[in-house]
Order: structure tokens, then C-alpha cells, then sequence
């Protein structure tokens, strides 16, 4: 009789034959409903727009000699106010525009000694302009049948052979989606507005399926794609099989994908990641009661812990707390550490930063205290300008909503790039003060409102950080971050970039490359230049 392993082995490897040979037959589809239609081709794209009449009114300026009375230039405008520079060389020509930009401010109070042009308002007329407006595409929606969602692992778990169906949405109300499109390893694939395709079992890289929608109006989708990986186990039962499927696409409407897979281009290991980088469904399995000595002697300080027992007050001379200190605040630390828990979790689902790795970074970071460090970090991840910095810049949707917070909003739709010094340097700091929960006046002298929004600040700090790290490997390598490490090793660079900058790491990642190495954790940090190696033990400690 064989054994339980030998057979579970022969019957994965059997189904695994088994799909490649409906792959390579053209059989990976569980219904093609035009068998004869044409084969499959590069799709034309989104091609729509509206032309709308507009009412507006048009004015005529002229452009003057002082002291002449010849009109140098006609101008016509379709805005309120002077002429812009832009409107002024397109109608006067570069040597008109030229002149105009030299030509210095003219004191009104003596126009005699004015040199150069000035404008006149001619007159104003109603008028009308075609306005062209571009119009929503249709798209394509990728899901799973048969497969049910596991938050904690960001992948999905079917108790049957997956099914991709890909769904045709068209957004204008008269067209319709009249077929989906595709090529899988260059083979051609078509159906009506609704696909199923049965997907195979892959080896760990998965396979790349290709997707477009035609619609009536005339036009297709844009082309979308999908990385998809399917791995079979028995679970420890023989007799039932279970699927471990994940997608990677923008078009991807199942389980949240684990986050920066898409800036890396690198699944989770199959079956999900370790539990560092994992998020719980419940908020108590965060829960931890480590007895920590930074936390227990604020808490002491602040008046939130009895020491009329201590009689050295429960704190030593180096501000950690003392024995009879950590004992006397072993309660309030537990609690303490404790209380961000809902919000850690609540920040994981919304911005796919997993929960694990956020608690474990506060607490390697701040102990949870989220005031100010004695090196004037600041925060529950004891936020820096260059943190700040990092945060704006690699981070654009989180740019785009803080700074309106901070700034005029129409000076903030120019990019973090296009501000000057000083607008930048003013939102760092604005970004600083957010996060710094320090209060006078508050209990303990603690905003914990404030400390609640840093969660958020710090997660989406961590989401500019692995897109910064993966830039880096990009560089470094020529290809995608994915294609050189795994998905926890570039978790661990990712830290090293938060925790020592992307001096340290990319001059790590360089050398290492440079001598052949494989990306791997362990290897990268050997290169890592003495005044970045604090960074390993950060590294290991938050990924313990």
C-alpha cells in the first residue's frame, strides 16, 4: 500500500497534468460560447467623447505702442482677466512674447516715460465653442467562483477547481458590451460580456492572461492584465483537495492584494504570507503584554502608575523604569500598548499595510508612546523630516489628501515636486505636527486622537517607502523588484529604507548585486555599511 505522502503527491502532480494538457488543448475555458469567432487581436482602445455647445464670452484686446497710437497685436481671449503670456504668443508671435517678458512695470502717475506695450480692452461679444468631453470607457471586473476570501493572507481559498470570470461593464447607458477578448501565452480567447475561465495549477511565477471588452459604440476597453497563481494541497486530508489562488490586477474585484505587490510585481508566498506580515479578522489577535520599560516609565511620569511602593520611585537614573517600577506598571503597559489596536487593524484593511507589521514597527519604534523621543523623533513610528519627506514624495494619493489640509489647495494640485523649498519644508513639518500626539493639557499629556490619525500617516509612510525601495531595485537590477526577491525580503527592504534611508539600502543592494549575489535578506545585509547596520536588528526584531 502506498503511502498517505506518495499518494497526496501522485494525485497533485496528476491534476497538475491534467491542467496544463486543457492549457495547451485550448481547453482552460469552462464555456466559450462562439466557438467560430474570429481570433482574438490587439484591441483599438477607448475612443469616445461628447461635443457640447457652449455659451461664453469672448474678448478683444489690443496690444499698444506707448505713445503711439498703432495696435501692435490683436488678441483674442475666452477668459476673464489680462492676457497670459501663453495668450499673448500665440496671437502676437515669440518676438512680441519675447518683448513683453523683458519689458519693465510702467508707473502709471508719469506714463510719458513708459517704454514698450501695454493692453487695451477693445470690447467683448457673446459667442459659442464646441467643447469636446471625454467619456467614461467600459472596463473588464475580474472575480473568483467557487473561491472564498481569507483577509488575513490576502489571497482566496476555493473547495473546488477556480474559475476566473471576467465581466464586461459598459457605463453608457445605450451601448452594451457585445465580447471579452484575450490571450493566454499568446493564444486567443473570445466569449460575450461574460467569461469563465477554469484556471489551471501554476508553478509559484503564475501565468499572465490578457483582457480587453469590445463594446456597440464602436470601441473596446483599454487592454488590462492579470497575474494569476494557483497552487493545489490537500491540507492534511487525502481526500479533499482546496485551491490557493491569487490575482494580481488592476481590474481584480476579490480579496484586497496584499500590499505594494502591484509597485513590486511579486506575489505573497502561496498560502500567504508569515504572520509578521499578515493581518488578523479580529482585533484581539493583535493583542500582546510585553513589559516595556520606555512605555512603563512614561506612564510613571505621567501619572498614570501608583510608585508609592517603589522607593526609588519606579524609574532609574537612565529614565527607563526600575524593577519595582515595571512590576507596579505592568497593568497600565498592558493596556496601553493594547489600545491601538482597532485603529491598527482598521488602517490595515483600508490601506493593505499588513496589521502585524504595523504593531510590531510602533512598538520596535515609540514602545507606543506617541509623543516626542529624546532624538526629537516624533510619533508611534517617531517620524523624521526625511521620513516626512519620503512619505510626500513616493506617496502621491496620500500627498494629494493631506496637503489640503495644510495648504491653499490650487498651490497643492502643482505635485510635491513643483512646490517650492519652502512650501515643502512647511508641509513636512505640517506632516510632523499631525503625528506629534504630545499635549499639555491633555491626560497624561497625550492627544490620543492625534495619535490615532498617526497610525494612518505611518502606514501610508510605509506604502511610499516600499515604493521607493522597489524603485531602487528596479535600478539596480533592470527588471521588477519581484523578479530579484521574494516578497518578505522586500518587506525587509523596505524597513531598511524606512529605518536608515535609501542611501543605506540602495549602496547595500548595489554591492550585492555587483558580486553576484542573490537579493536575499540575508545576503543584502551583509552589505550594509557600518553606519547602516543598526538596521539588522531593527529589521529582525520587527520580523521576529
Amino acid at each position: 500500500m502506498r503511502s498517505t505522502k506518495e499518494t497526496q503527491t501522485r494525485r497533485v502532480n496528476r491534476l497538475l497534468l491534467l491542467s496544463l494538457l486543457l492549457v495547451f488543448a485550448g481547453g482552460v475555458f469552462v464555456a466559450v460560447p462562439r466557438a467560430d469567432a474570429a481570433p482574438a487581436h490587439q484591441p483599438p482602445g477607448p475612443d469616445r467623447f461628447s461635443i457640447t455647445v457652449v455659451d461664453y464670452t469672448k474678448y478683444f484686446w489690443w496690444l499698444i505702442h506707448w505713445g503711439e497710437d498703432d495696435v501692435e497685436c490683436y488678441i483674442e481671449i475666452d477668459h476673464e482677466g489680462l492676457p497670459t503670456p501663453g495668450d499673448i504668443y500665440v496671437d502676437c508671435g515669440e518676438d512680441m512674447y519675447e518683448k513683453w517678458l523683458k519689458q519693465k512695470p510702467c508707473l502709471l502717475s508719469d506714463v510719458a516715460l513708459c517704454k514698450g506695450f501695454y493692453l487695451y480692452l477693445a470690447g467683448t461679444e457673446p459667442a459659442q465653442k464646441e467643447v469636446a468631453t471625454k467619456l467614461p470607457p467600459p472596463i473588464v471586473q475580474a472575480t473568483l467562483e467557487n473561491c472564498d476570501p481569507v483577509y488575513t493572507s490576502f489571497t482566496s481559498i476555493c473547495a473546488s477547481e477556480p474559475v476566473l470570470v471576467l465581466t464586461g461593464i459598459e457605463p453608457l447607458s445605450d451601448y452594451e458590451i457585445i465580447s471579452i477578448e484575450g490571450l493566454y501565452e499568446g493564444q486567443p480567447f473570445t466569449c460575450d460580456a461574460t467569461c469563465r475561465l477554469q484556471l489551471p495549477v501554476t508553478d509559484e511565477d503564475g501565468f499572465v492572461i490578457q483582457f480587453w471588452a469590445n463594446s456597440s459604440y464602436g470601441d473596446s476597453s483599454e487592454m488590462f492584465e492579470a497575474l494569476v497563481r494557483v497552487a493545489v494541497t490537500d491540507a492534511g486530508d487525502p481526500d479533499r483537495l482546496f485551491w490557493y489562488v491569487d490575482v494580481l490586477s488592476s481590474q481584480w474585484k476579490g480579496v484586497p492584494v496584499a500590499s505594494c505587490v502591484e509597485a513590486w510585481e511579486a506575489l505573497p508566498p502561496v498560502g500567504g504570507p508569515p504572520e509578521w506580515l499578515s493581518t488578523p479578522t479580529q482585533s484581539e489577535s493583535l493583542g500582546t503584554d510585553i513589559s516595556y520599560s520606555y512605555l512603563a516609565a512614561h506612564l510613571i511620569r505621567a501619572g498614570a502608575v501608583d510608585v508609592t511602593a517603589c522607593s526609588d520611585g519606579g524609574l532609574l537614573s537612565d529614565r527607563g523604569a526600575s524593577a519595582c517600577g515595571m512590576e507596579s506598571a505592568r497593568e497600565a503597559v498592558t493596556a496601553w500598548q493594547n489600545q491601538f489596536d482597532g485603529i491598527i487593524l482598521s488602517v490595515a484593511k483600508d490601506t493593505g499595510i499588513p496589521a502585524h507589521l504595523l504593531k510590531n514597527l510602533f512598538a520596535i519604534e515609540s514602545q507606543f508612546w506617541p509623543g516626542r523621543s529624546l532624538l526629537n523623533d516624533i510619533g508611534l513610528g517617531q517620524l523624521t523630516e526625511q521620513g516626512a519627506d519620503t512619505a510626500l514624495m513616493w506617496n502621491p494619493a496620500f500627498y494629494y489628501q493631506f496637503c489640503p489640509l495644510a495648504m491653499d489647495s490650487a498651490e497643492c494640485k502643482k505635485g510635491y515636486l513643483h512646490l517650492s523649498e519652502e512650501q515643502q519644508e512647511y508641509l513636512r513639518q505640517a506632516l510632523i505636527i499631525a503625528v506629534d500626539a504630545t499635549c499639555e493639557t491633555c491626560p497624561l499629556g497625550i492627544n490620543l486622537d492625534r495619535a490615532n490619525f498617526g497610525v494612518g500617516v505611518f502606514a501610508h509612510a510605509l506604502l511610499a517607502n516600499c515604493e521607493q525601495a522597489g524603485q531602487l531595485m528596479e535600478n539596480i537590477t533592470g527588471g521588477s523588484a519581484g523578479e530579484a526577491a521574494s516578497y518578505e525580503d522586500l518587506w525587509k527592504f523596505t524597513l531598511v529604507n524606512y529605518n536608515a534611508g535609501p542611501g543605506c539600502l540602495g549602496n547595500a543592494l548595489d554591492a550585492a548585486n555587483g558580486e553576484d549575489q542573490e537579493l536575499t535578506w540575508e545576503n543584502v545585509s551583509l552589505y550594509l555599511e557600518p553606519a547602516c547596520q543598526g538596521a539588522i536588528n531593527y529589521v529582525n526584531d520587527i520580523s521576529r
